[in-house]
């Protein structure tokens, strides 16, 4: 065992005391990337302060306490850290090996929200009430087991040095893996967490080094079943809307459109630097729907303006970057595809949230990483967060 391994794990002739193992260079609090998690409470913090302006005047919803949703906010944030810390202190290699455990735990939580304990909310069959006012989104779990599973399929031959690349069979199991929840999502309907979790198997491939033919097959594949599902009539009637008043968004402007077009006035009459914190008209007349939640990004660019929604976006982009450089530093192929899954995941929900606020994308019901409300989104975003942590604080010292 190199000097470095004795260090890191605290033993060896030249034992430290614990504050100076937490303290050393070589140690995991040294080694974590501080950047990325700067980024990523920063966008918490403004997602706090952006939750506290769109529900501390709605007393249909605040229970009548001007602070019900921020301490909540913030509590999630909290816990979020500490899971966050949790991963880093487990390992994603201790994980790796609970992964058949954690996989089938969350595909039995989504399929809970099939039964008479999943509740609704507008329109999607997706959360299940735990009591006191809380309640669960499995899908959100199942994003990261997926990414887990998947990755340990994909790399397990390869990073034993029995072949370069994953072959046809090990594809085909993974993709099998994926397929499970990918269905039973679908079944409460939840597109949305549906099209993020295709991004997320293309980008687990691509990172593999399976066949291209796999991901031009899965691509084409893809695309034939949309047409079918819209021709065959087999999506609800909300998600037909939806759809709709994105290709036409003067279409019942009052109806099918009145979420989009209540949020590009909203981002619009923001101009450059917001109209100020609290101050937006169309966040106190509560003209936006969902505002806390799906639409948060709209409370930005009205009170933030353009440079408010700007830095949101920076941040992501910098929690993304390093993303991307923790998959790239990666020693092994199990590693590279987890940190490829959370970047596929990361950058194309961020994407779809803030395009549908403007109006480049339809909207899909998905939450902004890490700005806002909800818990089980918060704690799903921190744990993808400690993977990566995970991975860099592992790696060689050398590297």
């Amino acid at each position: 065992m190199s000097t470095h391994s004795y260090t890191l794990s605290g033993y060896g002739p030249q034992k430290k005391s614990a504050w100076g193992r937490l303290t050393a260079r070589d140690s995991a609090v040294w080694r974590l990337d501080w950047v990325m998690v700067s980024a990523g409470v920063g966008l918490s913090i403004v997602g706090s302060l952006l939750v506290w302006s769109a529900t501390r005047n709605r007393t249909d919803l605040n229970q009548g306490d001007p602070y019900y949703f921020l301490t909540r906010h913030v509590l999630s944030l909290l816990v979020g850290l500490l899971l966050m810390a949790g991963m880093v202190w487990l390992g994603h290699r201790r994980v790796r090996g609970a992964v058949p455990f954690l996989y089938g735990a969350s595909v039995l939580l989504a399929l809970l929200v099939l039964t008479p304990l999943g509740a609704t909310i507008n329109g999607q069959r997706a959360w299940l009430h735990l009591g006191g006012g809380f309640s669960l989104q499995p899908a959100e779990f199942i994003k990261i087991t997926v990414i887990l599973g998947m990755a340990m399929l994909l790399a397990a031959r390869v990073d034993a040095g029995d072949r370069e690349y994953p072959d046809h069979r090990t594809v085909l199991q993974a993709l099998g893996l994926a397929a499970a929840p990918i269905v039973v999502i679908m079944l409460m309907p939840d597109l949305g967490s549906v099209m993020v979790m295709v991004i997320i198997v293309l980008g687990v491939l691509l990172a593999s080094g399976a066949s291209n033919r796999w991901i031009v097959g899965l691509c084409t594949a893809g695309t034939v079943g949309a047409v079918l599902v819209w021709a065959l009539g087999l999506l609800d009637e909300y998600q037909i809307n939806r759809f709709a008043a994105f290709a036409n968004p003067a279409l019942d402007p009052a109806g099918v459109g009145y979420n989009t077009n209540q949020a590009r006035i909203a981002i619009g009459s923001g101009g450059l630097a917001g109209k100020g914190l609290f101050k937006g008209s169309q966040t106190t007349g509560q003209f936006v729907p969902e505002q806390q939640t799906d639409f948060v990004f709209t409370v930005a660019g009205e009170e933030l303006g353009f440079l408010g929604g700007a830095l949101i976006i920076l941040l992501l982009g910098v929690v993304i970057w390093r993303a991307c450089r923790i998959a790239r530093e990666s020693s092994e192929l199990y590693s590279t595809v987890v940190a490829a899954g959370v970047i596929a995941w990361f950058a194309f929900q961020s994407f779809e949230n803030i395009g549908m606020t403007l109006g480049i994308m339809p909207v899909a019901g998905l939450p902004l990483p890490f700005v806002s409300y909800g818990g089980t989104s918060m704690f799903a975003v921190w744990i993808a967060l400690g993977l990566l942590q995970s991975i860099r604080v592992q790696r060689p010292v050398s590297a």
